[in-house]
Parts: structure tokens; sequence; C-alpha cells
């Protein structure tokens, strides 16, 4: 790997086949990550991320990597509840339905709402899941190519810790479809 940029060990973001919000959802990532974080190294990837580019060394893809876990995780429990919400709604329409035909439209109209926010998180999810799985793929052809350093002599004097590689690469259901039956 190059440098870019006079930053060592670091791709432009523009060159990770990502799209324009995602390449601003990795880059907020790399700056939560870096705020959280107060190292040497959270600054440098901070520095690095206002500069477009990702740092490619195995500690800071695998920050990267567990904070993009986090939001995921976060998502996931938002559109659960959501989609319990949506099952509530569902109910009460249906309960009520023959009483109160004013509330139905207005439990249509949160309906739609609670649908239209659970597609919203569905994008986000599967677009950060994308950043996540770049993330990994890097992280793993960083420590790839710093253990085929050390293996030929050339370690360049890294004083990093080696076995604590997490192989996580189990893509996680997030447990709604976005098969389109809730569209209008």
């Amino acid at each position: 790997m190059s440098s870019s940029q006079g930053v060592p060990n670091a791709v432009p973001d523009t060159q990770l086949g990502l799209t324009l919000d995602e390449i601003q959802l990795l880059r907020h990532g790399q700056q939560a990550v870096a705020a959280a974080g107060g190292s040497t190294s959270s600054r440098a990837a901070s520095r690095a991320s206002s500069q477009g580019l990702l740092l490619m060394d195995s500690s800071s893809l695998s920050a990267l990597g567990r904070h993009f876990d986090r939001v995921m995780q976060h998502i996931q429990q938002q559109m659960a509840y959501l989609s319990a919400q949506s099952e509530t709604v569902t109910m009460n329409v249906y309960d009520r339905a023959g009483n109160m035909i004013d509330n139905v439209d207005v439990e249509i109209a949160r309906y739609h709402e609670i649908i239209r926010q659970i597609e919203e998180l569905e994008l986000e999810f599967d677009r950060i899941a994308h950043i996540r799985d770049i993330v990994r793929d890097y992280r793993r052809r960083a420590e790839e190519l710093e253990r085929e350093l050390e293996r030929s002599g050339g370690g360049g004097g890294s004083s990093r810790r080696h076995g604590h590689g997490h192989g996580h690469s189990s893509h996680r259901s997030h447990g709604h479809s976005s098969s389109g039956r809730h569209r209008s």
C-alpha cells in the first residue's frame, strides 16, 4: 500500500466503491471512532478521515468494524421496535375498524409512517453493512500484509500485538425483509 497524500497505509475513500452517501457514513464512522478513542491511532484516523482517506492498519480497521457492528445493532433494535409498533397499529385498526372510522385513517397514516421509517432503516442498514464488509476486507488484507512482512523479516519495527485477529465474518440478518410487501 502506498502513501496517499502524506498518510502512510491509507487509501482514498473515494476509491472504495462506495456511493457518496456511503462515503459520508464511512467518514462519520471514522470521526465517531476517533472521538471515542482518544489514542494516537484515533487521532491519526481522524486526520485521515478529514483528508478523505481510510487508514489501512488492522487496528484502525478493527475499531471501525466494531463501530459499524454497534451501529447496525442499534438499527436492528429500532427496526424491531418499529415492527412491533406496526403490528400494534395493525391490530388497533382491525379492533376498532367497525366503531371508529375516523381513527382508522389516523392509524393507517401512522402505519404508513412506520413502514417508511422501517424502509429508511433497512436502507441505512444495507449501506452500513456494505461499508462494514469493505472495512473487514481491507482489515483482512492489512493483517495478511503485516504477516507477510513479518515472515519476510521486514516487520518495520512494528510494536503491535499479534494474535487478536477476530474473523467475525458472519453476516447478521436484520430480521426484516425489504420485499416491498409494505409499499403503497
